[in-house]
């Protein structure tokens, strides 16, 4: 659901401004999580989840734009984005932690009743201290094309996760390929008939932002089977409790929390080749180093490994963000962030749909070893995904890369001596 709302977000937010979107979602995030910790069956909490996850997808790309708004010299931008991917860090390092302690202690509906006031202290924030920008073009609602983006994601995530239930050559299975590769072809044929299209496939003729794109569903994908994959091994193969499990992926986050200012400073210095190569070499050991955990690997090795994972996560996304969004012009910083936050989302949605797909996880995770074993084919698709952020890394950089860069703004330009999006206080 919120990767399938995430452009549409994007774009609503260049039109009706960054601060006021930003803001309603934060709203429709508290009352969906107040319905959520009400829900009396679980249709209705997943009914409730859908409603949360609409205010989420108004939150990651929408931040994202604010931050370009605010931060127009690059230098600054790189390391506010580093600021940014710090944040990411510590959510993901101290949000299973703190939904363990609560889940333990006081209940799994608690982890909701902490949204609530977390939310209303952010939009009391926003209001004070965020300054209201928009583009300074207004661009017209899609709603073929938001049709087309939802038909498209949820085709193929549901694919993947259903495919070894239902078989993969089921009718079901097939059907919904058959319907993600439809919803492709026409979104492609549509959106270029739109002078306002919620997706510009013209962004793609930019190499940098293509492999910031591609960067972010591999690197996000990689962290999204991680996380769902070693949730099941230490509660279900090592016996944790959701607290201590917790405790155990903290090194994730607090590497993330340390590597992404880096990242950021490493942008704004020398560009985004190097914490790019750096990230995708550190993903990769953390991915081989996977292959040698059994059902009683001692925590210092869990630690070490997960370290050096968050670290290469980290060094990745600062980068990733600020080639996608500085290689557009400015009044298109929403739509590109859109593009760049559903990429990540769509990468953590094929990720743990990877994961299950490979490891057979809803019914593996209580053969103990017989589920590390299942996970090893698991972790060579993540060396792989590595492999190709290293690459992509060197790509991004190269004189074909910047030239590609130069052609696209010239194009998306509506006036290329003005590109500038409105910034006002509140």
């Amino acid at each position: 659901m919120i990767a399938s709302f995430l452009m549409l977000s994007g774009s609503t937010a260049d039109r009706f401004g960054r601060r006021r979107i930003f803001q309603v979602g934060l709203v429709v995030f508290v009352v969906g999580s107040l319905l959520c910790s009400l829900a009396p069956s679980i249709p209705i909490l997943v009914a409730c989840r859908m409603l949360q996850a609409i205010g989420g997808s108004m939150l990651n790309p929408v931040a994202l734009s604010i931050i370009s708004a605010t931060f127009t010299n690059g230098a600054e931008r790189a390391k506010a984005v580093g600021v940014w991917g710090a944040v990411v860090g510590i959510s993901t390092g101290f949000g299973p932690l703190i939904g363990g302690a609560l889940t333990d202690s006081v209940g799994w509906r608690s982890i909701f009743w902490i949204n609530i006031p977390i939310g209303l202290a952010a939009i009391a924030l926003t209001f004070a201290f965020v300054p209201e920008s928009k583009s300074s073009t207004v661009r017209k609602v899609d709603p073929v094309g938001q049709l087309l983006v939802i038909l498209l994601l949820a085709s193929i995530v549901t694919g993947l996760i259903e495919g070894p239930r239902f078989g993969w050559g089921s009718p079901l299975t097939i059907g919904l390929f058959v319907v993600g590769a439809l919803s492709l072809v026409g979104l492609q044929r549509f959106e270029a008939t739109r002078d306002d299209p919620l997706l510009d496939f013209r962004f793609f003729k930019s190499i940098p932002f293509t492999s910031a794109i591609a960067t972010a569903v591999f690197a996000f994908a990689s962290q999204g089977a991680f996380i769902f994959v070693t949730a099941l091994y230490l509660q279900e193969v090592r016996g944790f409790s959701p607290f201590v499990a917790g405790l155990h992926t903290l090194p994730l986050g607090l590497a993330q929390l340390v590597a992404a200012p880096i990242a950021g400073r490493l942008v704004s210095s020398t560009g985004t080749r190097r914490p790019l190569a750096l990230g995708a070499s550190a993903l990769g050991v953390g991915a081989i180093l996977l292959l040698f955990i059994g059902a009683t690997t001692p925590t210092w090795y869990l630690v070490i490994t997960y370290l050096i994972l968050g670290a290469g996560l980290g060094l990745i996304n600062p980068p990733l963000t600020n080639t996608a969004v500085s290689g557009m012009p400015r009044n298109r910083s929403g739509a590109a962030a859109g593009v760049a936050s559903t990429s990540r989302q769509t990468g953590v949605s094929l990720g743990v749909a990877l994961a299950g797909t490979i490891t057979g996880a809803s019914g593996a995770a209580s053969a103990g070893a017989g589920f590390v074993a299942a996970t090893h084919a698991l972790w060579f698709v993540v060396i792989g995904f590595a492999a190709v952020i290293f690459g992509l890394a060197f790509l991004a950089n190269s004189g074909l890369a910047q030239r590609s860069t130069d052609r696209i703004k010239a194009l998306l330009s509506d006036d290329p001596t003005a590109p500038t999006p409105v910034v006002t206080s509140h």
